[in-house]
């Protein structure tokens, strides 16, 4: 084992305890979130070995002097959150959110081309462009992503985390803090039911007032009214996304286990027999970058290009990863790095509508398949990339 020094932003020393570590500046379960009252307890939510949620952290002294073990690898340090976490449990009506793309961006086009209308890869690639929260590798993010290896072959070929550093304004942008703010609300083991609150509730209705102010969201909705597909009603089409993205579904033979928000973006941990388990899901590079953080996630290297194209490299915002998450492996799971929340609910949505299971699609250096799998005729069962070059 390697010790590595980890001191926290304000000095003083912390040791991560078991379970879900508080980071800084999160809000946790019995902080004050909505301003009025405390965050209600989810007694009634059974919780699986290994299954983590915010916790207090007891206690700020250690006997370590601030080092923590683990392993061979340095973990990058935990963001530190806005505290506008405090008002996301509000009533939604309640809550201030930002400009609408439109007063920021005078003039700004968002109405799809014939070209557009009759490709999909053409519009997905207009998504891309109009993704304007999307980072850039190097300056505002780095990764290491490692040496690479056959999806079949054991062990760990990563020497160092994936994740470098990561801006300390990036998850303080408003559509960037409100995802991250629901990615606690989940029991990742499948087959325990979720227990969804209120407070849970106006989070999700929230987050989509947000994303809804964004260029990628009203090109969406756009789109989708010249299909047909929805209303030109701005608030019928949001009530559309919270519905499609956050309403539980059953998986396994468990009812109200799962939802398209759960395993596209935070991931979910299912028993496959003989006492084994898998990570399905867990498309997200945010989840992957906080996941990580805590040391939840243990990267494993790249998965070598299908057709012996470029390796990866810091610049590469579209990855194949190999990574544990708990200690449950996840063999093979595709990423696109840097894009923003409403970028990738907008590029999923939009191939679920309006596409098939594969969507083989251009966006901007990539050429990717968009796999999207349904539940049922209505429901997204799971929707992520796969490099094709």
């Amino acid at each position: 084992m390697k010790r590595v020094g980890s001191r926290s932003a304000a000095g003083t020393s912390s040791t991560p305890q078991a379970g879900r570590t508080r980071l800084p500046g999160f809000r946790c379960d019995g902080d004050d979130r909505d301003g009025g009252g405390r965050r209600p307890q989810r007694q009634q939510q059974q919780q699986a070995p290994g299954y983590y949620r915010r916790q207090e952290q007891q206690g700020s002294g250690t006997e370590d002097g601030g080092w923590q073990t683990v392993g061979e690898k340095k973990h990058h340090g935990i963001p530190q959150q806005s505290e506008a976490w405090n008002g996301y449990r509000m009533p939604p009506s309640e809550q201030k959110y930002s400009e609408d793309v439109h007063q920021v961006h005078q003039g700004l086009n968002v109405e799809p081309t014939r070209e557009e209308l009759n490709s999909l890869s053409k519009a997905c690639n207009r998504l891309w462009e109009l993704d304007m929260n999307r980072l850039v590798p190097g300056k505002d993010y780095r990764i290491d992503c490692g040496e690479g290896k056959k999806v079949y072959q054991k062990g760990d070929m990563a020497s160092e985390s994936l994740f470098s550093w990561l801006g300390d304004d990036v998850l303080r942008k408003p559509t960037y803090s409100r995802f991250c703010a629901l990615l606690d609300n989940y029991n990742p083991h499948q087959g325990y039911k979720e227990v969804v609150t209120q407070q849970d509730k106006h989070e999700e209705v929230a987050f989509i007032e947000e994303i809804a102010r964004t260029a990628p969201i009203k090109y969406l909705h756009r789109y989708l009214v010249q299909k047909g597909v929805v209303s030109q009603d701005y608030e019928d089409f949001k009530r559309m996304l919270t519905s499609l993205w956050f309403d539980l579904y059953g998986r396994g033979g468990t009812s109200n286990c799962s939802s398209a928000f759960e395993h596209v973006f935070v991931g979910e941990i299912k028993g496959r027999g003989q006492g084994e388990s898998e990570v399905s899901g867990f498309h997200n590079w945010i989840q992957f970058y906080l996941e990580e953080a805590k040391g939840n996630v243990d990267y494993q290297g790249y998965i070598f290009p299908r057709r012996r194209g470029e390796s990866p490299d810091s610049e590469t915002q579209l990855l194949t990863v190999q990574f544990e998450w708990h200690g449950v492996l996840k063999s093979v799971s595709s990423t696109l790095i840097g894009v923003s929340p409403e970028f990738e609910l907008a590029l999923y949505t939009l191939c679920f509508f309006v596409g098939g299971e594969d969507n083989r699609v251009d966006m901007g250096p990539y050429t990717v398949n968009i796999k999207c799998y349904r539940m049922g005729n209505n429901k997204i069962g799971s929707a992520f990339p796969i490099a094709e070059n």
